[in-house]
């Protein structure tokens, strides 16, 4: 390996410690976010979860400039593909994003660490290998050559990402085990653990250790990272932000990128300033993603947000009248047994039974089973008036 292709081009990994700045951030993100599990009972956990990964989904393919419409992603987990090719192609990316995140949710992932080089390619693989074929192309800029991406493997050739020139392939490995080694979550302090996923993120794409897919695996990496340090979970999602702010996320990813600007800057090759500023940029994004989750999830709020859209229903003749004290009950307590349920309708049993099937058609109401206990869902239809903003439209 020539000096050139040292593993020092890649320093400093972390920014130094005990910044106020980043050591605020991590605090904040910490305590915010063992805030916002606090108050929520699992079953509806649960489900805002499956929603939170419908919706990191789609903003992490929107960064890549891929705009796949929620109401699409929802029906591609139906199975319910469009005949459209361009359509269909971008469901089944949806759906491949959604699978990698649920198995890093439900901890049915790798026990390694999730910066090793086995985790980054299970990442890849199972992400990748779930593509429709034309998304396993890449197309060289100037050659125009055609090179295939294979799922889960590492890149056998150079490559170019705007002015930055990751390193050489017969290099990477020494590379991934610095990254691996720098970012081990179990060598580091809390406060270190979340500075070292924002630094992470940048140098995992600095690394660009696929031929494609490194934007996505990275903002898994981030979120496996995140879950890992006892801090991230299904209810809140960086890539919103990152995407509501993805002209700063470009730019500082790229100004970390750079040399070193001064004798002042670091120690390093690369600019520690550069690392500082986008390790604030990402924290800032999680802690203000967290609050925005708080403030939606807020149950009394939440409440009164679905009884205003449920009454809209019942006047219109869309749903029954009795079936907002149900949803009330399963957002409070999460499971509601079907004879209560019934009560809760106000009415006899075979009428309550009936409410219960229109909000269990409707796909309000979900059940393991016939006589398993009802649980909160939360269809598509619902997004816009029970939690606003959450995507840009619905």
């Amino acid at each position: 390996m020539t000096a050139r292709e040292s593993v020092a081009l890649m320093e400093p990994m972390l920014p130094p410690a005990g910044h106020p700045a980043l050591e605020d951030l991590a605090f904040r993100l910490a305590s915010d976010s063992a805030a916002l599990a606090a108050h929520l009972p699992g079953p509806v956990r649960h489900a805002v979860g499956d929603l939170v990964r419908s919706m990191n989904c789609y903003y992490s393919n929107l960064i890549e400039g891929h705009n796949t419409r929620p109401r699409d992603i929802d029906r591609a987990l139906r199975q319910d593909y469009a005949q459209e090719p361009e359509r269909r192609t971008l469901q089944l990316e949806a759906v491949a994003h959604i699978h990698v995140q649920a198995l890093i949710d439900s901890g049915r992932e790798p026990e390694v660490s999730p910066t090793s080089r086995e985790y980054l390619a299970w990442a890849h693989h199972e992400f990748c290998s779930r593509l429709p074929d034309d998304l396993l192309w890449v197309v060289d800029p100037d050659s125009k050559k055609r090179r295939r991406v294979v799922p889960g493997a590492f890149r056998e050739e150079g490559v170019a990402v705007g002015r930055h020139i990751p390193p050489r392939p017969e290099t990477l490995a020494t590379f991934l085990q610095r990254f691996e080694d720098a970012y081990r979550l179990d060598r580091l302090s809390r406060v270190q653990q979340l500075v070292a996923v924002a630094a992470a993120h940048h140098r995992l794409l600095w690394i660009h250790p696929f031929l494609d897919g490194n934007g996505r695996v990275a903002r898994l990496i981030a979120h496996a990272m995140l879950k890992r340090a006892g801090v991230g979970s299904s209810l809140w999602s960086a890539s919103r932000g990152l995407a509501r702010r993805v002209g700063d996320y470009r730019r500082l990813l790229e100004a970390a990128d750079q040399p070193r600007r001064t004798d002042v800057d670091g120690r390093g090759t690369l600019s520690e300033s550069a690392l500082i500023d986008f390790c604030e940029f990402f924290l800032d994004v999680c802690v203000d993603q967290v609050a925005y989750m708080t403030e939606l999830l807020e149950p009394r709020t939440l409440v009164r947000r679905v009884q205003l859209d449920i009454e809209d229903h019942v006047r219109a003749g869309r749903l029954p009248d009795g079936a907002f004290p149900v949803l009330r009950e399963a957002l409070i307590t999460g499971d509601v047994e079907r004879a209560h349920a019934r009560e809760l309708t106000g009415y006899r049993e075979r009428k309550g039974r009936e409410v219960v099937s229109a909000l269990l058609r409707a796909g309000l109401l979900t059940s393991e089973s016939d006589r398993s206990p009802l649980r909160i869902a939360f269809p598509v239809d619902v997004v816009e008036r029970w939690f606003p903003k959450l995507y840009p439209a619905v």
